[in-house]
């Protein structure tokens, strides 16, 4: 636990060192917020196939904010996926079950947080709401 609080620590010093404090840690909140948001519309949308369009959106509309906003969904979707690997390891063992899926995720992730409209992962059907 120690070094995964020092690595957010150092990933924090890092970011924040061109940015003003005040403006990097609202950009965090912020793109925390929607990541949240993404989440709770992943789960009342309750859509096959729509996981990883959630997982752009939120890292799209996180990383916008600035750079705060994309540190801040960076650290929760590692965070996720990593938790998401030890439950996967106390429920199929070590036969690599879900390590495609939760790969295919970060992929999804990564394309919000870059910047790419999260769209390409709309699955058809899913209600304009979304």
């Amino acid at each position: 636990m120690k070094l995964f609080t020092g690595i957010i620590f150092c990933s924090l010093i890092l970011c924040v060192s061109s940015h003003g404090w005040l403006d990097f840690v609202r950009e965090a909140a912020l793109g925390a917020g929607d990541m949240f948001r993404a989440y709770k519309d992943m789960r009342e949308a309750n859509y096959i196939g729509a996981d990883k369009y959630f997982h752009a959106r939120g890292n799209y509309d996180a990383a916008q904010r600035g750079p705060g906003g994309a540190w801040a969904a960076r650290v929760i979707s590692d965070a996720r996926e990593n938790s998401q690997r030890v439950t996967d390891l106390f429920k199929y063992g070590d036969s690599g079950h879900g390590a495609e899926d939760s790969r295919a995720d970060q992929a999804a992730n990564e394309w919000g947080r870059s910047g790419k409209d999260p769209n390409h992962f709309r699955p058809d059907g899913l209600p304009d709401k979304y």
